[in-house]
Formats: C-alpha cells, sequence, structure tokens
C-alpha cells in the first residue's frame, strides 16, 4: 500500500486493522500514529479466493463456500421405514437445494423438482409450514429436506401435514430420539 492510498484510508474514520499485499513505509509510519491499529500483509490472496464477503452491521463477515458434498455410503436410515431408491433419490436431490438456501432451510422435493422452499425463519416449523404454502397441493407424497437437525418433533408433525413421506436431515440434536419416533409414528423415513 503506497502513502496516497494510506492516506485516504486514515479518512475514512475508525480503524481497528487492515489487510493488504504489503506497505510502503511512508504508509506504515502513517498508520503508527492510530493506536490500536493492526496492520495484516497478505501476500498471498489465494488464500481467500474461496471465501464469500457479506457486509453486516458494523464490519463484514467472511464465510468459505460450502464445498462439501454428500456422501451416499454415509447416510444412515434411522427410522422403521426406509426410504425407496426413488425416495433417496429425491432426497438426496432436496438436500442439494437446501444447501444454496438461506438458514433453517426446508426443501419439498418430488423427484427431482423442489416444490416448496421455506427459509431464514427463527423456527424450523415455521420454515416447514412456508414451504407448505409455497408448495400449493404439490407436496403431497414429497420428501423433506432440511439443512440442520430438528430441535423438536413438533417439526416432524408440521412435515406429515404438508405431505412428506421421507425426510433427510443431518441430525444431532439432543432429541433426536423423539424425532425419530415421531417420523415412526407417522410412518415417514
Amino acid at each position: 500500500m503506497d502513502l496516497k492510498t494510506a492516506k485516504l484510508i486514515i479518512k475514512s474514520g475508525f480503524l481497528e486493522c487492515i489487510i493488504a499485499a504489503g506497505f510502503d513505509q511512508e504508509a506504515r509510519d502513517l498508520f503508527k500514529a492510530k493506536k490500536n491499529l493492526r496492520l495484516l500483509e497478505l501476500k498471498d490472496w489465494s488464500v481467500v479466493s474461496d471465501l464469500q464477503m457479506k457486509r453486516v452491521s458494523g464490519g463484514l463477515l467472511l464465510e468459505s463456500s460450502d464445498s462439501l458434498t454428500l456422501d451416499k455410503r454415509k447416510l444412515k436410515v434411522v427410522t422403521k421405514k426406509k426410504p425407496s431408491q426413488a425416495q433417496m433419490q429425491s432426497l438426496i436431490f432436496a438436500w442439494k437445494v437446501a444447501k444454496h438456501v438461506k438458514s433453517n432451510a426446508i426443501v419439498l422435493a418430488v423427484g427431482t423438482a423442489t416444490v416448496g422452499i421455506g427459509a431464514g425463519q427463527m423456527s424450523r416449523v415455521d420454515s416447514v409450514m412456508i414451504a407448505k404454502s409455497k408448495s400449493s397441493k404439490l407436496s403431497q407424497y414429497c420428501c423433506l429436506a432440511s439443512d440442520a437437525f430438528f430441535p423438536k418433533a413438533d417439526a416432524i408433525s408440521w412435515a406429515h401435514k404438508a405431505g412428506a413421506n421421507a425426510i433427510i436431515q443431518p441430525g444431532g440434536s439432543i432429541a433426536d430420539g423423539d424425532i425419530i419416533a415421531s417420523c415412526d409414528r407417522y410412518k415417514i423415513a
């Protein structure tokens, strides 16, 4: 970073940290006057090429992109009812869609068609209800993908009302036993 750029940055206001490929000595000298300012040199920007930047109140959020893929061999069926091969294909499709939807994603799919999406809600139940309302009547006998575990069994009741007969979700809730029992009660794979 050269002195001219450093002067522009100083005028921008409150600073805690500046990241650049390098700093001229004049720029370093100028920045020394700023108390508690950290200078970080990042000569190889390829390490951040996989990062996505989002503005948030008061700063920026850096996230790595979700490059994980689903390993079908590691899928575990925990319910009494096992998904059919067609349901499994639909579940995997819905899972791939859910990966690209905002937080608390619920995706309803029939075959390899998305029929309803609910997302960005504080409650997973609300996401299920929104997905159902977006699907119209297309969700009958659908498969449901959730981007996170179900914290309570109430979402399974709503999934059943939405027409889901198979669900894919990562598990990991302390209520997993209740979730599985609820799926078994509704004969959901």
